[in-house]
């Protein structure tokens, strides 16, 4: 399993992966952390497009700030495109608190348990974390 990371929160995911190898998390799992960069996503691509492109490509969405408004929203482009085979868009609660070890442990390990158990959370849409 391979997690995008949303460009918005490039920084706190590199101290979130940092976590998640402290933990010892990466030494058991193949969890690679992909950026737009790495899979030539545009950072100015929309909401439908990113959740699109996550699909089609198998990546988990790790995201803080996608909106709800809109036709294109991330909210939207759930409503209208999940399936019951559909990976999850992983949101986390607070984005800023990923600067805090407890927090950000919390998510981590959060985040290894959904990935672990992905099978039970095909269509669920989104999952916040921690």
């Amino acid at each position: 399993m391979k997690v995008l990371l949303d460009h918005h929160m490039k920084k706190q995911g590199i101290l979130l992966w940092a976590t998640m190898g402290s933990e010892g998390w990466l030494k058991l799992l193949d969890i690679p952390m992909l950026t737009f960069d790495d899979v030539g996503l545009p950072i100015d691509s929309n909401d439908r497009d990113v959740w699109r492109f996550s699909q089609t490509k198998q990546l988990i969405l790790l995201t803080g700030n996608r909106n709800k408004d809109g036709v294109d929203s991330l909210e939207q482009t759930i409503r209208d495109e999940n399936t019951p085979n559909s990976l999850p868009v992983i949101t986390v609660g607070i984005v800023d608190r990923l600067e805090e070890s407890a927090y950000r442990e919390q998510c981590a390990e959060r985040l290894v348990e959904i990935i672990l158990n992905i099978e039970n959370y095909l269509g669920i849409g989104r999952i916040y974390i921690p």
